[in-house]
């Protein structure tokens, strides 16, 4: 019977810490200003740098620096589009602030594969951003983690 208490005491306790954990992820998502987004990102190779700015109600972000091979965007599916630079490139576009910490409806442009994605933006703390690239389903893509540089 000892045994059963503390199989039932560590599972409230698991219960507990994981509400717990819970309100405090709301609470600073809850905190969340949705122009912490804007300024410049580094991406998690640091390769590329990114200016986020917003136009009316959405968000967008350039290419402002760079260490990839190609200057043009020569991959680019519009033959009338490949011998435009890549910095200056605006990348992400059409971004909404949903609440929460999170940017959606957009889509990020790819000027290495010259593929454009679905994606979705979430703060994690006012230096972090997690951008994510899918199609179709969010279930389908990769994240990557961008942190502030001003």
């Amino acid at each position: 019977m000892l045994q059963k208490n503390n199989s039932v005491a560590l599972i409230m306790k698991k219960i507990f810490i994981s509400l717990i954990m819970f309100c405090i992820g709301h609470f600073v998502n809850a905190q969340t200003n949705p122009i912490d987004i804007l300024g410049d990102w580094v991406n998690e190779k640091r390769d590329a740098k990114f200016n986020i700015y917003k136009n009316g109600n959405m968000y967008y972000a350039k290419l402002i620096w760079g260490k990839g091979s190609e200057t043009k965007d020569v991959k680019n599916p519009n033959p009338d589009l490949r011998n435009r630079d890549v910095i200056g490139l605006v990348l992400l576009n059409n971004f909404i602030y949903d609440g929460n910490g999170i940017w959606k409806n957009g889509t990020i442009y790819d000027p290495r594969e010259g593929k454009t994605y679905s994606c979705k933006i979430t703060i994690k703390d006012k230096t972090t951003l997690l951008v994510r690239g899918y199609v179709g389903l969010s279930l389908f893509g990769r994240t990557e983690t961008w942190v502030k540089t001003n």
